[in-house]
């Protein structure tokens, strides 16, 4: 793994060598595209952006104001035996937790907790649809059924199903920039929260068409848009009576990105092995929490979910406190790996299935050598000033550079588009 040049976080655990070869092998895959293409750009990387992009939603300001990192009922939370950490910004997981545990507000979820046992509230919540998850040391993790399920799981996956058709070449007399890279590319973005938008956010910088669908009924959070939202497209389509919509749309698209929990989407005809016979050209890219096999094959997950359950709080604490990462760098550098495999596969003119999960991305990280010791860098945060429906935004953009220029583009309002590819 190509090492950082220098550290960029305090912590146990090497997360600038994780994002740095991450964000590397998509800057490799992007030449690979514009040597296809004929195109002669020089595109490369700085630790400043890598390490701003990394942490992207934290660096958002919209008109000057931060959006709220965390909402009340998501963190950490102290059981009678040991620690719990909770998701729920998302207000249906909150929702869940709340009649769950008969609370309203954090005291309450404090108190409840605090009488309990982790196990039993991960249990209870999971079964209800919430997220929680009790945190575990590495070495109790690494005898969880799911561990085990998944030990020999690379992070990614890659199934080649054939030949797609090859990019086309670059006019020669064209004043060619960042998005003839990837002109003409069609990529549907059935994703959410971070590592998937991450992906397809790179994508649409690089000048792919990107049409992001989201629910009516379960709206993605809008600062999480505004903050991976660059270049893409976003519409609204309701599974339950559009799936066909959408199925077309699948079959019209080059690149098409599940970040949903294995199966959701395969209750629709969308699941990988249905794109692989509706899309039989497209690259297929599939992200999960915790792979897609194994007792929590089909457990929805997060990133500090991820970290909590493996080992990851546990290593980061302090005082018998869990932690965590400096930054959610499982979901930035899983969404940059996914990117550099849709690369990959566009520029060798092959169709391939590629499954990434963040459990990938914890194993790797705790596999590392412990990272030099020394004061991180004081890196400068360069945010670029893009105007949106939703107010001014403070924004960083992705992390490769081409022709020494970054990639920001502007951010489109949040599911006004059209559900249709471009002409």
């Amino acid at each position: 793994m190509e090492h950082a040049p220098a550290r960029w976080w305090r912590g146990p655990l090497d997360v600038e060598s994780l994002a740095a070869a991450a964000v590397a092998r998509g800057r490799n895959a992007a030449a690979e595209v514009a040597a296809a293409r004929g195109l002669d750009l020089a595109i490369d990387t700085a630790p400043e952006l890598i390490a701003a992009s990394f942490a992207a939603f934290e660096h958002l300001r919209i008109d000057g104001r931060a959006p709220l990192v965390w909402a009340e009922l998501s963190g950490l939370v102290r059981a009678r035996d040991g620690w719990l950490r909770l998701h729920g910004n998302y207000p249906y997981h909150a929702a869940i937790t709340r009649v769950v545990l008969g609370i309203e507000d954090r005291a309450g979820l404090d108190r409840e907790v605090g009488r309990r046992e982790a196990a039993e509230v991960e249990e209870q919540l999971t079964a209800a649809g919430g997220i929680a998850v009790r945190v575990r040391t590495a070495a109790e993790w690494s005898a969880h059924p799911q561990a085990l399920a998944t030990a020999a799981d690379p992070w990614s996956l890659l199934e080649d199903r054939g030949a797609r058709p090859p990019l086309s070449r670059a006019d020669p007399l064209a004043d060619h920039g960042a998005r003839a890279l990837l002109a003409g590319v069609r990529v549907l973005d059935l994703s959410r929260v971070i590592a998937g938008p991450t992906c397809t956010q790179l994508l649409a910088c690089l000048g792919a068409d990107v049409l992001r669908i989201d629910p009516p009924h379960r709206p993605e959070l809008l600062e999480a848009h505004l903050s991976t939202g660059m270049g893409k497209r976003s519409a609204v389509l309701d599974l339950r009576r559009e799936a066909e919509q959408v199925r077309a749309l699948a079959a019209g698209a080059d690149v098409v990105l599940d970040g949903y929990r294995p199966g959701a989407l395969a209750a629709f005809g969308l699941g990988p092995d249905d794109l692989a016979r509706s899309a039989p050209r497209a690259v297929i890219a599939s992200l999960s929490a915790w792979g897609e096999h194994g007792p929590w094959g089909r457990r929805a997950g997060f990133d500090s979910i991820v970290q909590a359950a493996t080992g990851i709080a546990e290593r980061c604490g302090t005082a018998g406190t869990p932690g965590a990462l400096p930054v959610q760098a499982l979901d930035h550098a899983s969404g940059h790996l996914l990117a550099a495999h849709v690369l990959e596969a566009l520029a060798r003119a092959r169709a391939v299935t590629v499954r990434v999960s963040l459990l990938g991305a914890a194993r790797t990280l705790l596999a590392l050598p412990p990272p030099v010791a020394a004061e991180p860098a004081r890196l400068e945060i360069p945010r670029r000033r893009i105007a949106s429906a939703h107010g001014m935004l403070d924004a960083v953009p992705p992390p490769l550079r081409i022709d020494g220029k970054t990639l920001e583009r502007p951010v489109g309002t949040y599911t006004a588009a059209r559900p249709r590819w471009r002409d």
